[in-house]
């Protein structure tokens, strides 16, 4: 079973305008009824319910990936293969079930990527995919307080990972007590096997969610700690990472400096020192993990080469660090010695399905939100085509009747379409028209606010005197 969610932070309808050269076969109205009637025979063949007990359960997890972003990214692809568009089909799209969802966090409106990981992580197996997510403090939900929704069931505060909303941003002392468990750890119990995979660092919002109980998602390691909270006995989320379930099958994605010593050289870039290891309490992380693992077919890598030089069936237990922080954009990623989102999927499932008792994998494209916080469309759009990807190989290596799989996200930005662009037009391109307000061009995709909103002197940039496709 397949199943789309869509997280909706407020949208605007998006209208093209068809342009000279659009297939011919558009302009016989035949051509529209006939895709009409195939679309509804498609639906009605759903009435044939997919009625099984799902094994394996995949969650993909599109951080900041909202409608408008999902619309734009489709166009892209389908640009990117010589076409249009307009058209094409992201991998989501073929899904039989789609539905919208909410998402604040319980203190704030637009929740962050922790919240909602716990709220779907949690949430999706009881609701059978279905999800609705915020943080209980916010109308905007931060990454933190929505990964607690979506991975453990329960809204949460902005800014706070596997707590419930009794728990207070970087209070330590209201962690204890307060503490949700996710999907993750319901699954491992079952007996699966279970994986996390991020483009971010394995300890940031989202994948924290999963297995730590922290009061701040900033606590990546003990050095981001206040000492109050480290004498009062919380640990930083890497910590937690290998404490807290210590047997998570696969981890694969960034945040290398976090597990080592302070001023511990990194062993890809050793000569730049914003690399080094952060640890204060100087535990090697990486090292105590390969000791553990080291007679149960556990292996650590770092990079692409090492990664795919693994025989998946001799594997158990995978750690796979690439970067010291989060991984580089997918339009930035060093082919030769840096994995695709889609190269460590496929590795993970391979290895997760070996289990007979089944597997649950949270995937996330976490950059794709990292891109439109810089006002960066086009490495947002990028990493989002990248996910697609990944979902589509993901199909691949497994079968719709014992693996249920849901692509969702867990907040939206302030990205939007504008102008009644031209059917075809670049998905970076400018819109047909100028501004009825200020009678100056601009795009067809748009940021209301942070570094892609620009003012100078006090007036709207003119778009057309920079490079608007970056």
């Amino acid at each position: 079973m397949k199943v789309a969610v869509l997280f909706v932070l407020g949208c605007l309808v998006w209208r093209g305008m068809a342009k000279p050269g659009f297939p011919e076969q558009e302009k016989n109205p035949d051509f529209w009824k006939e895709w009409a009637q195939r679309t509804l025979k498609n639906a009605l063949t759903l009435q044939d319910l997919n009625k099984n007990i799902a094994k394996n359960i995949i969650l993909f997890l599109g951080d900041g990936m909202g409608v408008p972003t999902v619309t734009a990214a489709r166009i892209l692809k389908g640009q990117m293969s010589g076409l249009s568009g307009e058209e094409t089909q992201l991998e989501m799209d073929k899904f039989p079930y789609v539905a919208l969802s909410k998402t604040y966090n319980t203190n704030a409106q637009v929740p962050d990527s922790a919240g909602t990981a716990t709220a779907y992580l949690c949430g999706v197996k009881a609701n059978e995919g279905t999800v609705g997510t915020y943080n209980t403090n916010a109308q905007v939900p931060d990454s933190a307080g929505t990964a607690t929704a979506y991975l453990c069931g329960v809204k949460a505060n902005e800014g706070t990972v596997g707590v419930s909303a009794a728990a207070v941003r970087s209070q330590c002392n209201t962690t204890r007590g307060n503490e949700v468990t996710s999907i993750l750890k319901w699954a491992k119990d079952a007996g699966k096997s279970v994986g996390i995979v991020t483009t971010t660092r394995v300890n940031h919002a989202t994948p924290s969610a999963a297995y730590a109980h922290c009061v701040d998602r900033d606590w990546y390691s003990d050095a981001e700690m206040p000492a109050e909270a480290l004498q009062s006995g919380c640990k930083d989320i890497a910590r937690q990472l290998f404490e807290n379930i210590p047997d998570i099958d696969v981890i694969m994605g960034g945040g290398r400096r976090n597990m080592y010593p302070r001023n511990t050289p990194d062993v890809e870039y050793p000569g730049d020192k914003k690399h080094n290891g952060t640890r204060k309490d100087g535990r090697n992380l990486v090292g105590e993990w390969i000791d553990r693992v080291k007679d149960k077919k556990g292996y650590y890598v770092w990079n692409k080469n090492d990664l795919l030089s693994l025989n998946p069936n001799n594997v158990d237990y995978l750690l796979g660090l690439f970067e010291p922080s989060d991984l580089t954009y997918e339009l930035e990623r060093n082919k030769e010695t840096d994995p695709s989102l889609t190269e460590m999927v496929d590795v993970a499932i391979k290895i997760l399905r070996k289990n007979e008792r089944g597997f649950y994998l949270l995937v996330e494209g976490g950059r794709i939100d990292h891109g439109h916080h810089e006002g960066k469309a086009k490495q947002a759009l990028h990493e989002a085509v990248e996910m697609d990807r990944a979902i589509t190989r993901a199909g691949l290596l497994t079968s719709i009747y014992d693996t249920l799989t849901v692509v969702t996200a867990d907040h939206s930005h302030v990205f939007n379409f504008g102008g009644y662009t031209l059917r075809g037009n670049s998905i970076f391109g400018l819109a047909p028209m100028l501004s009825d307000v200020d009678h100056k061009p601009f795009t067809s995709i748009l940021y209301g606010n942070g570094p892609g909103f620009k003012m100078v002197n006090g007036a709207r940039e003119n778009v057309s005197t920079v490079d608007y496709g970056k």
